[in-house]
């Protein structure tokens, strides 16, 4: 085995039973908290880049606690489908592989525009979905015409990097 694998090895034999134990206080379920904790190694094997833990516990927390979040915004986004799904008629109801091809778009999408600025999501946003103006939008956020500007053009950009890196 070469060194990086050692050090996970050893990372993973030290603090697997602690952090699942941390994960299942927070989840309230053993199942879930065994799956977060195997999720969260698998980030650590995975990464590129391992650097030197002075504090390992809080390393593995960060991590399982990105990944918990994450989980928790999928939930409420499909819930948010579900519901929407819902209020359509039955006739305009996409096939179960429309709606997972949706679900994962969803969720692609929450995620990019988490990784925005909130002020910068909520300007992309108001623009793209109620079809506010520029002047309405600053009106809303309590900015000026030039600060939503420099919003959508962050917004923009941010959509346009994440699709030049798609695979």
């Amino acid at each position: 085995m070469d060194q990086p694998a050692n050090a996970v090895a050893d990372l993973y034999r030290e603090h697997h039973g602690w952090l699942q134990g941390w994960l299942r206080r927070k989840l309230g379920c053993k199942h879930q908290a065994a799956d977060f904790a195997h999720d969260t190694f698998l980030k650590v094997l995975t990464r590129l880049e391992r650097p030197t833990l002075r504090e390992p516990r809080a390393y593995l927390v960060t991590i399982a606690n990105g990944l918990v979040v994450n989980h928790w915004r999928r939930q409420e986004v499909e819930r948010a489908y579900l519901e929407t799904l819902a209020l359509q008629p039955e006739a305009l109801a996409p096939s179960e592989e429309e709606r997972a091809l949706l679900l994962e778009a969803l969720c692609e999408l929450d995620a990019l525009l988490h990784r925005l600025n909130p002020k910068a999501r909520r300007a992309f946003l108001l623009a793209q979905l109620d079809g506010l103006g520029y002047r309405e939008i600053a009106a809303q956020l309590e900015v000026s015409e030039r600060m939503v500007k420099k919003y959508m053009a962050q917004a923009m950009l941010h959509c346009l990097q994440a699709e030049i890196a798609r695979p």
